[in-house]
This record gives structure tokens, C-alpha cells and sequence, in this order.
């Protein structure tokens, strides 16, 4: 076991030894849906039984459920705590808050026109002190929260670590997607540090503080109502590529024994609510189970496309999918393009002009993106909503149409999409406040009708 300083708090957070065989990922264990198992205490974990008539250390034992107790087998997610003080107390009579930003589906205003393409420059930092709830900014909804379809995508500013503050949603799962700045997510299951090109999956109902490792913070949220996000099949490609479950990282136990006052806020059918309790709700001291946190590692995707000509449609990037309930038409797909050779012969590479039944949300987390070589930067984002045509800009075609058919690598790009089934409705903030750029819709004015009726390529 290791005594860790919790950073802007006092006192110290004790975390589990990495085990042999895990050692170059220390403070992880590697794998996506596996039953894991930890302690920061020798002991603490009960063995062959889930719930003792007495716990070691004089713990209680508690179950999270992240799936319905009758769930099938491969898909029922259930961790098993031994805490310090079981989490009714860590909760006590409930205020509700105000926090204005954060919205939730349906959220659809008569005087916001979500039907259009839209793109929009990184949002700045201001001078105003902003934590994890209060520099969450919604951009979209779609799906309705209190059905539990659907999602909502959100951009954080983060200048202030959280401090006897935490947090935990109801409602859903969140995917974090750092742009810049580096945080931190001390979870009741342990410690997940997150940077720039990583990923985090924080689940339902877990308690967690989010602290600020280095800032200003800012990135992007996709918040899942539905189904969680799983690997997406991989069909005929086989076994290997995409995203490979060894790659994500699960935290070791690791608990804080804090007698202070601390604020628990909870997200609960789109509405905040405060709670006010004596100690750090951040006390299992041991777990075992498959529901927990995670992080991932973006530079590890293993991208597959075409060797020859044409290229495929851009599910074949897909990096988690969170599914609908109708096969193939997911409620969220989190799409990754990254650095990649496009080697394909007589194609054109940048993503073809289409219109679809998805609807698109992209961020820019670095680099340029092919099919945008201009306007579309950093920590920018893009909305292409449901059935409304969308491609290249004039440049890009150009260059598409042209460029020599040798092997050429994407460097130095990585840009992300959030894309669901269901259209996704701009909040007052989005349409009003964000740094909206009024003449994207004309990078497609220039384009040229080549066309006059006679044969040969123009």
C-alpha cells in the first residue's frame, strides 16, 4: 500500500500496491469488462463470499449495480464495496440547486434553430473560478433524460479543483474527452489521472472529485442516458485492432479517511441537487467487480481502412458504442480519426459529400482535419445534424481531387464525433454565447459546377 497527498486537500489517500504482471501501468489494471479485484488494506477483501456476516477492518459491504439484477450474464455489471461507512450516510436530506449550464434532454426552445450546419471556435477561458459542475456548458441534447434514451454533448471549463465538493449523476455515464489541461478523477473505486489524447468513462451513480492537475482545463463531454458504451463488434475484421480491451485502464482501490464537511451534488433526472455530510464519501477501502471507471489511451487506436481504392464509412473508427435497442443503430457512437497512412489507389480520400440518419457533434482535441483544412481547430466543434448534407470544403475537395495517388500519413490529426440516432437540439448557450462561426455554411459556396455535358474527367 502507498500513502498519496490528495492535492489541494489535507490529509492523505491510500491506494493499492499494482499488482505483479501490471506493473508498467502502476495504479491500473488493464482490460475492458474484466471482474476485477483490489484492497488498500491486506484483508480488506472478503474471499468466496460477497457479503460476511462481518467485514474485515470493520467495514461494510455494500453493491453498486450499474445493470438490472436480471440482467444476462455477459451484459449484468456489479461491483461489490467494503467501505468505511456504507453511502446512506454519505448523503443526507436533499436542497436542490440552480446550475444553470448544464442542461438536459428534451430541452427544445422555440427561438433556437437547431436545423443548420454549424461550427464554432474553441470557448475562451474567463476570470471567473469554474469546477467541474460549474464550467459544464451543454451544446446539444437529444433523447429524453427521464426515459433514459439518448445523450447530451458538453463542453467543460475547469479552472478550480473541487475541494470537499463531489458529485455523481443518476441520469448517466459520462465520456470525458480532454482538449487541454490535465485532471484529475478521485472516484470511490480510485484515481484516475487524465490528459489530453486519453479518455474517460465515469458511470452511473459513481462519487468522484475532479481536480485540476495542471490549467486551465478544457474538453468535451458526451453524457449517455441510454445503454452504456461498449466495444463495437468487430465482424469480420477479427480479433485484433480498433480499440483492444487490454489497452483500458480500470484504477486500484484507493480511500480517504476525512472527517470535514463536504458537499455532495447529485445529477437526478435532468434536476441538481446538494446534499451536506461530515467526512469524504471517497471510503471503499477494498472492491471487486465489472461496473467501475476506466480510462483509455487514444494514441493505442488501431485504425483500419482500405488498401486499394475507396475508403469505408467512418463507423469503421468507431471506439465505443453505446447501443439503441435496434441492432446496428446506435444511441451514441464515439468516432476517432487520428493519424493514419491513406494509401487507397484512384480515390478520393477526404470523408465523401453525404447526408445521413445519424446525427454528428465533432470536436477538434489537435492538428488539422482533412476534410476541413481551414476554420475547423482545436478545441473548435462542428454540429451536422440529422439528414443535412455535409463534406468537404471547396480546398479540400481541390486537393482531394488532385493529390498524386502515393502513400501519404495523416500526422500530427486527431478529431473525435460524437454521433447518435436521435437529432440533437442546440441550448440558448450554444446559439447565443459560443464563438459561432456565421459563415461556415459558405465554405461550400465556392464549389464549382463542373458539369457542360461533354465526357472526360473535369
Amino acid at each position: 500500500m502507498t500513502d498519496q497527498r490528495t492535492g489541494p486537500m489535507t490529509g492523505a489517500r491510500v491506494r493499492a500496491e499494482t499488482r505483479n504482471g501490471t506493473a508498467a501501468h502502476e495504479g491500473y489494471m488493464p482490460g475492458f469488462g474484466n471482474d476485477f479485484e483490489t484492497e488498500a488494506l491486506p484483508g480488506a477483501l472478503p474471499q468466496g463470499q460477497n457479503s460476511p456476516q462481518k467485514v474485515n477492518y470493520g467495514l461494510y459491504a455494500e453493491q453498486l449495480s450499474g445493470t438490472a439484477f436480471t440482467a444476462p450474464r455477459g451484459q449484468n455489471e456489479r461491483t461489490w464495496c467494503y467501505r468505511i461507512r456504507p453511502s446512506v450516510q454519505h448523503v443526507g436530506r436533499f436542497a436542490p440547486i440552480d446550475v444553470p449550464h448544464w442542461k438536459s434532454a428534451p430541452n427544445v426552445l422555440p427561438g433556437v434553430i437547431s436545423l443548420g450546419q454549424y461550427r464554432w471556435d474553441p470557448v475562451p477561458h474567463g476570470d471567473e473560478p469554474l469546477t467541474w459542475i460549474t464550467g459544464m456548458r451543454t451544446v446539444t441534447t437529444a433523447g429524453d433524460v427521464n426515459t433514459q434514451v439518448g445523450m447530451a454533448s458538453h463542453i467543460y471549463l475547469v479552472t478550480r479543483s473541487m475541494e470537499d465538493e463531489y458529485f455523481y449523476s443518476a441520469d448517466s455515464e459520462l465520456l470525458v474527452v480532454p482538449q487541454e489541461g490535465r485532471l484529475r478523477f478521485a472516484t470511490e473505486l480510485g484515481v484516475i489521472d487524465l490528459a489530453p489524447q486519453e479518455i474517460a468513462i465515469l458511470p452511473r451513480g459513481l462519487v468522484y472529485r475532479v481536480e485540476l492537475l495542471d490549467g486551465p482545463a478544457r474538453g468535451f463531454v458526451c453524457e449517455n442516458y441510454g445503454q452504456k458504451f461498449d466495444l463495437p463488434g468487430r465482424g469480420p475484421i477479427g480479433a485484433n485492432c480498433l480499440a483492444n480491451p487490454r489497452d483500458f485502464k480500470c484504477p486500484v482501490a484507493a480511500f480517504e479517511d476525512r472527517e470535514v464537511r463536504s458537499r455532495v451534488v447529485i445529477k437526478w433526472c435532468g434536476q441538481f441537487h446538494e446534499s451536506v455530510i461530515d467526512h469524504s464519501p471517497l471510503d471503499v477501502v477494498a472492491w471487486h467487480g465489472n461496473y467501475c471507471a476506466y480510462k483509455y489511451d487514444l494514441r493505442t487506436y488501431s485504425p483500419v481502412g482500405a488498401i486499394l481504392f475507396d475508403h469505408p464509412d467512418p463507423s469503421i473508427f468507431t471506439v465505443l458504442t453505446a447501443p439503441s435497442g435496434q441492432e446496428g443503430t446506435a444511441n451514441i457512437d464515439f468516432v476517432l480519426f487520428r493519424d493514419r497512412w491513406m494509401v487507397a489507389e484512384h480515390s478520393f480520400r477526404p470523408p465523401w459529400y453525404h447526408k445521413n440518419i445519424m446525427s454528428e457533434l465533432m470536436g477538434n482535441i489537435h492538428g488539422v482535419y482533412d476534410a476541413k483544412p481551414q476554420g475547423f481547430v482545436p478545441g473548435g466543434v462542428s454540429l451536422h445534424n440529422m439528414m443535412l448534407p455535409h463534406g468537404p470544403d471547396r480546398t479540400a475537395f481541390e486537393h482531394g481531387s488532385t493529390e498524386p495517388m502515393v502513400p501519404v500519413r495523416q500526422t500530427e490529426t486527431m478529431q473525435f464525433m460524437f454521433e447518435t440516432r436521435f437529432p440533437q437540439h442546440l441550448t440558448e448557450w450554444a446559439a447565443t454565447e459560443m464563438p459561432l462561426q456565421q459563415d461556415y455554411a459558405d465554405c461550400w459556396a465556392s464549389l464549382e459546377k463542373k458539369f457542360d455535358g461533354t465526357p472526360g474527367e473535369k
